[in-house]
Protein backbone atom coordinates (compact mmCIF):
# COMPACT_ATOMS: atom_id res chain seq x y z
CA UNK A 1 0.00 0.00 0.00
CA UNK A 2 1.32 3.22 -1.23
CA UNK A 3 1.70 6.18 1.72
CA UNK A 4 -0.86 8.08 0.02
CA UNK A 5 -3.25 5.22 -0.06
CA UNK A 6 -2.51 4.83 3.71
CA UNK A 7 -3.39 8.28 4.17
CA UNK A 8 -6.50 8.79 2.95
CA UNK A 9 -7.73 5.08 4.34
CA UNK A 10 -6.75 6.69 8.11
CA UNK A 11 -8.40 9.68 6.97
CA UNK A 12 -11.36 8.21 5.77
CA UNK A 13 -11.33 5.45 9.24
CA UNK A 14 -11.36 8.59 11.12
CA UNK A 15 -14.83 10.14 9.01
CA UNK A 16 -16.40 6.79 9.20
CA UNK A 17 -15.89 6.34 12.87
CA UNK A 18 -16.60 10.28 13.17
CA UNK A 19 -20.14 9.94 11.63
CA UNK A 20 -21.49 6.78 13.70
CA UNK A 21 -20.72 8.75 16.51
CA UNK A 22 -22.55 12.18 15.08
CA UNK A 23 -25.59 10.45 14.28
CA UNK A 24 -25.83 8.71 17.23
CA UNK A 25 -25.29 11.61 19.89
CA UNK A 26 -24.82 14.97 17.53
CA UNK A 27 -21.72 16.90 16.50
CA UNK A 28 -21.73 18.94 20.12
CA UNK A 29 -22.25 15.40 21.64
CA UNK A 30 -19.09 13.99 20.29
CA UNK A 31 -15.66 15.45 21.93
CA UNK A 32 -12.31 14.73 19.87
CA UNK A 33 -11.47 11.58 22.57
CA UNK A 34 -14.57 10.27 21.31
CA UNK A 35 -13.61 10.05 17.78
CA UNK A 36 -10.10 9.06 18.63
CA UNK A 37 -11.40 5.73 20.54
CA UNK A 38 -13.45 4.91 18.48
CA UNK A 39 -11.08 5.07 15.39
CA UNK A 40 -8.13 4.31 17.17
CA UNK A 41 -5.74 7.02 15.46
CA UNK A 42 -3.78 9.28 17.83
CA UNK A 43 -4.47 13.00 18.75
CA UNK A 44 -1.19 13.81 16.77
CA UNK A 45 -3.22 11.99 13.58
CA UNK A 46 -6.12 13.83 13.72
CA UNK A 47 -4.70 16.99 13.30
CA UNK A 48 -2.73 16.00 10.49
CA UNK A 49 -6.01 15.50 8.66
CA UNK A 50 -8.19 18.10 9.73
CA UNK A 51 -7.42 21.39 11.62
CA UNK A 52 -9.67 21.82 14.01
CA UNK A 53 -12.76 19.86 15.15
CA UNK A 54 -15.22 22.34 12.94
CA UNK A 55 -12.83 21.48 9.96
CA UNK A 56 -13.57 17.92 10.57
CA UNK A 57 -17.43 18.65 10.67
CA UNK A 58 -17.31 20.83 7.31
CA UNK A 59 -15.47 17.40 5.93
CA UNK A 60 -18.02 14.73 7.59
CA UNK A 61 -20.70 16.55 5.78
CA UNK A 62 -18.30 17.13 2.42
CA UNK A 63 -18.25 13.73 2.72
CA UNK A 64 -21.75 12.55 3.61
CA UNK A 65 -22.72 14.62 0.85
CA UNK A 66 -20.53 13.18 -1.90
CA UNK A 67 -21.92 9.82 -0.35
CA UNK A 68 -25.51 10.66 -0.86
CA UNK A 69 -25.40 11.99 -4.22
CA UNK A 70 -23.23 8.90 -5.66
CA UNK A 71 -26.18 6.74 -4.38
CA UNK A 72 -29.06 9.25 -5.59
CA UNK A 73 -27.11 8.85 -9.52
CA UNK A 74 -27.03 4.74 -8.65
CA UNK A 75 -31.15 4.54 -7.07
CA UNK A 76 -32.46 7.18 -10.24
CA UNK A 77 -30.04 5.49 -12.96
CA UNK A 78 -32.24 3.01 -13.26
CA UNK A 79 -35.31 3.90 -14.08
CA UNK A 80 -36.59 5.46 -17.16
CA UNK A 81 -38.85 8.32 -16.33
CA UNK A 82 -39.13 11.07 -13.92
CA UNK A 83 -41.90 9.14 -12.05
CA UNK A 84 -39.49 6.18 -11.58
CA UNK A 85 -36.94 8.17 -10.61
CA UNK A 86 -38.55 9.89 -7.92
CA UNK A 87 -40.56 7.07 -6.70
CA UNK A 88 -37.47 5.08 -6.28
CA UNK A 89 -35.53 7.68 -4.68
CA UNK A 90 -38.15 8.26 -2.14
CA UNK A 91 -38.49 4.07 -1.32
CA UNK A 92 -34.91 4.49 -0.26
CA UNK A 93 -36.19 6.57 2.61
CA UNK A 94 -38.92 4.28 3.93
CA UNK A 95 -38.12 1.74 6.56
CA UNK A 96 -36.72 -1.72 6.26
CA UNK A 97 -36.76 -4.05 8.31
CA UNK A 98 -38.33 -1.52 10.71
CA UNK A 99 -35.16 1.11 10.28
CA UNK A 100 -35.64 4.10 7.87
CA UNK A 101 -32.34 5.91 6.28
CA UNK A 102 -33.39 8.93 6.68
CA UNK A 103 -34.56 9.17 10.01
CA UNK A 104 -31.70 7.03 11.21
CA UNK A 105 -28.90 7.88 8.57
CA UNK A 106 -29.01 11.28 7.32
CA UNK A 107 -26.78 13.99 8.32
CA UNK A 108 -29.24 16.84 7.21
CA UNK A 109 -31.71 15.25 9.90
CA UNK A 110 -29.29 14.60 12.96
CA UNK A 111 -27.40 18.35 12.14
CA UNK A 112 -29.59 20.89 10.21
CA UNK A 113 -30.60 22.83 13.36
CA UNK A 114 -27.51 22.18 15.42
CA UNK A 115 -24.90 23.10 13.19
CA UNK A 116 -27.13 26.35 11.84
CA UNK A 117 -26.29 27.67 15.14
CA UNK A 118 -22.71 26.45 16.29
CA UNK A 119 -20.79 27.01 12.79
CA UNK A 120 -20.94 29.24 10.07
CA UNK A 121 -18.54 26.78 7.88
CA UNK A 122 -20.65 23.45 8.99
CA UNK A 123 -23.85 25.53 7.95
CA UNK A 124 -22.34 26.47 4.59
CA UNK A 125 -21.14 22.91 3.91
CA UNK A 126 -24.64 21.20 4.86
CA UNK A 127 -26.40 23.71 3.13
CA UNK A 128 -24.83 23.72 -0.28
CA UNK A 129 -24.95 19.82 -0.16
CA UNK A 130 -28.58 20.16 0.38
CA UNK A 131 -28.66 22.71 -2.41
CA UNK A 132 -27.19 20.19 -4.85
CA UNK A 133 -29.47 17.75 -3.37
CA UNK A 134 -32.92 20.00 -4.08
CA UNK A 135 -31.25 20.71 -7.74
CA UNK A 136 -30.37 16.92 -8.79
CA UNK A 137 -34.39 16.46 -7.34
CA UNK A 138 -35.41 19.09 -9.73
CA UNK A 139 -34.23 17.35 -12.71
CA UNK A 140 -35.72 14.48 -12.44
CA UNK A 141 -39.28 16.56 -11.79
CA UNK A 142 -38.32 18.34 -14.40
CA UNK A 143 -37.87 15.03 -16.36
CA UNK A 144 -41.22 13.56 -15.23
CA UNK A 145 -43.03 16.54 -16.49
CA UNK A 146 -41.28 16.50 -19.81
CA UNK A 147 -41.98 12.62 -20.14
CA UNK A 148 -45.10 12.83 -18.92
CA UNK A 149 -45.30 10.62 -15.66
CA UNK A 150 -45.46 13.12 -12.82
CA UNK A 151 -47.77 16.15 -13.04
CA UNK A 152 -45.88 19.71 -12.28
CA UNK A 153 -46.98 23.29 -12.61
CA UNK A 154 -44.43 25.82 -11.72
CA UNK A 155 -40.49 25.68 -11.02
CA UNK A 156 -39.12 22.49 -10.77
CA UNK A 157 -36.00 23.67 -8.57
CA UNK A 158 -38.85 25.36 -6.40
CA UNK A 159 -40.87 22.28 -6.34
CA UNK A 160 -37.78 20.05 -5.59
CA UNK A 161 -37.10 22.22 -1.97
CA UNK A 162 -40.45 22.23 -0.87
CA UNK A 163 -40.83 18.45 -1.63
CA UNK A 164 -37.44 18.00 0.25
CA UNK A 165 -38.39 20.13 3.13
CA UNK A 166 -41.57 18.03 3.33
CA UNK A 167 -39.66 14.69 3.85
CA UNK A 168 -37.16 16.01 6.11
CA UNK A 169 -39.70 16.99 8.29
CA UNK A 170 -41.45 14.13 7.90
CA UNK A 171 -38.33 12.39 9.52
CA UNK A 172 -37.77 14.42 11.92
CA UNK A 173 -41.53 13.76 13.06
CA UNK A 174 -40.75 10.38 12.55
CA UNK A 175 -37.33 10.19 15.00
CA UNK A 176 -40.03 12.20 17.50
CA UNK A 177 -43.08 9.66 17.38
CA UNK A 178 -40.88 6.41 16.99
CA UNK A 179 -43.29 5.93 14.18
CA UNK A 180 -43.14 5.17 10.90
CA UNK A 181 -46.10 7.30 9.69
CA UNK A 182 -45.00 10.64 8.95
CA UNK A 183 -42.84 8.82 6.30
CA UNK A 184 -45.90 7.11 5.02
CA UNK A 185 -47.94 10.20 5.27
CA UNK A 186 -45.22 11.93 2.81
CA UNK A 187 -45.61 9.60 0.29
CA UNK A 188 -48.81 9.97 -0.01
CA UNK A 189 -48.45 13.39 0.00
CA UNK A 190 -46.11 13.21 -2.33
CA UNK A 191 -47.89 10.55 -4.88
CA UNK A 192 -51.29 12.78 -4.69
CA UNK A 193 -49.32 15.87 -5.87
CA UNK A 194 -46.91 15.02 -8.64
CA UNK A 195 -48.21 11.23 -9.43
CA UNK A 196 -50.46 11.28 -13.27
Amino acid sequence: MTELAKSEKTRNTILKAGRELVLAKGFSGVGLKDILSACGVPKGSFYYYFESKERFGCELIEDYIEEYLATFERITAAEPTGAGKLFSYLGHALPAEGRSPMCERCLVVKLAAEVSDISEPMRQALSGGVDEITRRLGNVLDLGRRDGSLTLSGDPLVAAKDLYARWVGAAVLAKLDLSIQPLEQALRDTRERFAT
